[in-house]
């Protein structure tokens, strides 16, 4: 039974249920009590953020019904990790998800915690179509460039797909050689379940390989970095040198190996 009257303990303890209605709250913010009306606006305050919440979330899906409405039903999300380390693959993931998924909690996986991150993978492998994952090495990098490179990741997630797409939203780019309509979507990870999805794939699967990187590489920190050029690893690069899933396309690998091929040998063929 709703009831805005009592003492302030009595009211927390009412405030909380589910079935409280907001025209019963907003009474409170007449109450005389200055505990009580803090309650409310407390209360108030937590449903906008709610209610924010669910129109970010039905927006999200706002791509993909446009692409429904068109008749296509399997719309793939894709989205790349990995494009800005000097170290380790760029990876892509492409996704499916029902129509009926439950977007709670995703997001551009920036945004995530590592364990969020982790969660939300497992429960879109369990419940999506499909998924498909591409991964292009640092020689391969090196050799394309990496902007060719996670076009071929990117395509590779995509053959990976069954059932295959009907349609494609990809994170702000235009697929080449994909034989599905598409669409590029600037801040695609923020606008789009699809994409958020998929990049939540690509970003945990690409820090899953720089964590077995670390095992096998343990001076250079790649658990810590995945790879990106921060001062740590620019010091190991220094003082171990460079390894081979280095990207020596890249300027800071490149520099410096550039600068290690100029020392002057020393006798016994070893570098000073």
């Amino acid at each position: 039974m709703e009831r805005n009257t009592g003492t302030i303990n009595e009211i927390r303890a009412w405030i909380r249920q589910p079935d409280v209605s907001e025209e019963a709250v907003r009474k409170l913010l007449e109450d005389s009590r200055a505990g009580v009306r803090k309650l409310a606006q407390a209360w108030l305050r937590a449903r906008e953020r709610e209610r924010k919440e669910r129109e970010r979330l039905d927006l999200m899906w706002k791509h993909e019904r446009e692409w429904r409405a068109k008749g296509c039903v399997r719309i793939a999300g894709v989205d790349e990790a990995g494009r800005g380390p000097l170290a380790g693959p760029v990876v892509a993931a492409a996704v499916i998800l029902p129509e009926d998924f439950d977007p709670e909690g995703l997001n551009d996986s920036k945004q995530l915690s590592p364990a969020e991150r982790a969660e939300l993978r497992e429960r879109i492998e369990r419940e999506a179509l499909a998924v498909g994952v591409g991964m292009v090495d640092a020689q391969t990098i090196d050799r394309v460039n990496i902007l060719q490179a996670t076009y071929m990741a990117m395509r590779m997630a995509l053959s990976g797909l069954d059932p295959a797409p009907d349609a494609v939203l990809a994170d702000a780019v235009t697929i080449p050689d994909i034989p599905f309509p598409q669409q590029g979507i600037i801040k695609g990870d923020a606008l789009s379940h699809s994409i958020a999805a998929a990049s939540v794939v690509a970003k945990t699967v690409r820090d899953e390989w720089m964590d077995h990187a670390a095992r096998q590489y343990p001076e250079y920190g790649f658990d810590r970095h995945k790879g990106y050029g921060t001062p740590d690893h620019l010091e190991a690069l220094k003082r171990y040198g460079i390894t081979p899933i280095h990207r020596r396309s890249f300027a800071p690998v490149r520099e410096l190996e550039s600068v290690q091929l100029s020392l002057p040998i020393v006798e016994g063929g070893d570098r000073e």
